[in-house]
């Protein structure tokens, strides 16, 4: 894996993350405020989230196409979705995480496929 890459995964991992706190942590620490606290809080987040996907994305677009980007993405987001969800969101674990990650698996082959 080049040192391009590796730069681009680990900046979609951070923005990931941050992603995660803007558009699901309000769900439960900001439930009790109001609506319009949640949207200025997640705003905040994301602010921080762009900042890390941009210069992402333009790295990683200097040796994947469109497409292979997307994939990557969606393939961190559900990496990462998975322990937010256990974890910090204290959801069940289910089945379908590991059919999904099953499908995402094929969405690379055929993105990467030569």
């Amino acid at each position: 894996m080049s040192l391009t890459l590796i730069k681009t995964v680990l900046l979609l991992a951070a923005a990931n993350l941050f992603m995660l706190f803007a558009w699901y942590g309000h769900l439960r620490d900001l439930h009790h405020r109001p609506l319009w606290i949640a949207i200025i809080a997640s705003w905040g987040i994301a602010l921080i989230e762009y900042c890390l996907q941009v210069p992402a994305n333009r790295i990683g677009f200097t040796q994947l196409n469109l497409a292979q980007l997307k994939i990557l993405q969606e393939v961190i987001t559900l990496v990462m979705f998975v322990p937010f969800a256990l974890m910090y969101m204290h959801q069940p674990l289910k089945w379908d995480y590991l059919w999904a990650g099953l499908c995402m698996m094929g969405a690379v082959y055929f993105i990467f496929r030569a």
